[in-house]
C-alpha cells in the first residue's frame, strides 16, 4: 500500500514540473515577440513625437513633389510651404527680371527701327540701288533715347554706326535679362522642392541624448538584455 502512495506521489511532482517548464519555454518563446512590439512601439511613439507640433496638433508635412510642381507657378510653391515671407523676394526678383527684358526690348526696337531708316528697302523707290548696299544718302538719323526706367525720353541725333552700336547693346541687355529672368524662376522651383524637404527635419534647438535598455539585439533569436544611445531632435 505504501508503494503505491509514494507512486502516486511521484507522478503528480512529475506533472507539476512539466507544466512549468512549459510555461517557461511559452514565456521565453513570447519574449522575442514582446521585445519586437516593444521597439515597434518606440519608432511609433518617437514618429508620432515627430509629427506633432508644441502644441500638441499635427505637424505639417509638406510633400517635396506636390511643391515642385506647384512651383511652375511664381511663388506656388512658396504658398504651398507655408512660407509666405518668401512671396516678395520671389516676385520682386522675378517681376525685376521681366521688367529688365521689357524696357530692353523697348529700348532695342527704338535703335532697330531707326536703323532701318538708313536702308533704302522700296524697290519702287527712285533712288532704289543707286547708293551701295542700299543706303539712304542722310548721314544721320534721329533717334528716341530713353532714360534707365522709361519715365522720360528725348531725341538725339545719331550716325548709323551709332545706332549700330545702340541697337547691338540693348540687344544684348535684353538676352540678359532674359536668362537672368530665368535663373531667378529656376532657382524658386528649387527652393520650393529643398524647403518641403528640410520641412520633413526637426530643426530645433531641443536635442537630447539618452542611454536605454534594449532586449531585442540584432543577429539574436532570444532576448538578449543590452543598451542603446538614442540621440533625439524635438
Amino acid at each position: 500500500m505504501k508503494n503505491w502512495f509514494w507512486l502516486g506521489v511521484m507522478l503528480l511532482l512529475s506533472k507539476d514540473i512539466t507544466a512549468q517548464t512549459n510555461r517557461g519555454d511559452s514565456l521565453r518563446q513570447a519574449n522575442p515577440a514582446g521585445a519586437v512590439l516593444d521597439s515597434a512601439a518606440l519608432q511609433a511613439a518617437d514618429s508620432l513625437k515627430m509629427k506633432t507640433g508644441k502644441n500638441g496638433k499635427p505637424k505639417f508635412m509638406p510633400v517635396p513633389k506636390t511643391a515642385t510642381r506647384l512651383a511652375l507657378i511664381p511663388g506656388g510653391g512658396q504658398i504651398y510651404n507655408r512660407d509666405y515671407w518668401k512671396l516678395p523676394i520671389v516676385y520682386v526678383a522675378f517681376g525685376g527680371g521681366m521688367y529688365a527684358y521689357f524696357l530692353n526690348s523697348v529700348k532695342y526696337k527704338d535703335y532697330l527701327k531707326t536703323y532701318k531708316e538708313f536702308y533704302d528697302l522700296d524697290e519702287n523707290s527712285p533712288t532704289f540701288g543707286q547708293i551701295k548696299k542700299g543706303l539712304t544718302a542722310d548721314s544721320t538719323k534721329i533717334v528716341r533715347v530713353r532714360n534707365l526706367f522709361n519715365t522720360s525720353s528725348e531725341y538725339q541725333p545719331g550716325t548709323r554706326d551709332q545706332i549700330a552700336r545702340g541697337k547691338n547693346y540693348w540687344r544684348r541687355n535684353r538676352g540678359l535679362s532674359l536668362i537672368v529672368a530665368g535663373l531667378i524662376y529656376s532657382l524658386s522651383i528649387i527652393e520650393a522642392n529643398v524647403a518641403a524637404h528640410l520641412k520633413t527635419f526637426d530643426l530645433s534647438e531641443d536635442l537630447t541624448l539618452r542611454v536605454e535598455p534594449k532586449l531585442s539585439q540584432p543577429y539574436m533569436r532570444e532576448p538578449t538584455p543590452g543598451l542603446r544611445v538614442v540621440f533625439n531632435i524635438k
